[in-house]
């Protein structure tokens, strides 16, 4: 600051009641037009080599502060507000790493399983045909089909040792893990 004209330092210095009252009645709050105010003067006096003498200061000034005020209500316009951290703990995902390893434990347990068994668990399961369209494709009774589709599940959640729902997803580390951060 000690390159500036000391003319034009005062001339900067009588412009702030008037930016900060500007900034007010851009931004609506005292504290945030104080801190457009100042990176207004930071960036004037970093740039003060680009205004022309003879022009109008003011003018200049107000326009780097109205282009900050607008740069920064487009950055906020596509921020979510969450003071409380609420909307981000949902935002969480499970870890994709273990999600080949567990398709693959999958097939493994799948080819396991005797070919009626996987035969009509694919149909039903993975391609979606209804237990009447399966036993029509596998020429067998209905019954049969939701007999080998039932037992073809039963022995897939030893194979893969799931108990129950919960089984399903992250394991019980990485469960344990995201509720400790979401608390």
């Amino acid at each position: 600051m000690s390159q500036v004209d000391p003319a034009l330092r005062d001339e900067i210095i009588a412009a702030i009641p008037n930016l900060r009252a500007f900034a007010i009645s851009l931004s609506g709050s005292v504290d945030r037009a104080d801190d457009l105010v100042q990176e207004t003067l930071l960036r004037a006096f970093a740039n003060i080599a680009s205004f022309r003498p003879g022009t109008n200061l003011p003018a200049w000034l107000f326009t780097i502060l109205r282009n900050l005020f607008r740069s920064e209500y487009r950055k906020r316009r596509r921020e979510v507000p969450d003071s409380d951290g609420a909307f981000a703990a949902t935002l969480t995902s499970n870890p994709d790493q273990t999600t080949h390893l567990d398709f693959e434990d999958f097939r493994a347990a799948l080819e396991k399983l005797p070919p009626d068994q996987r035969e009509a668990l694919v149909l039903v399961g993975a391609s979606g045909f209804s237990y009447e369209e399966a036993a029509d494709i596998c020429q067998c009774a209905v019954g049969t089909i939701k007999s080998r589709v039932n037992r073809a599940r039963k022995r897939l959640g030893e194979l893969l040792a799931i108990e129950d729902g919960e089984d399903f997803g992250p394991d019980r580390t990485t469960r344990a893990a995201l509720a400790a951060e979401r608390a």
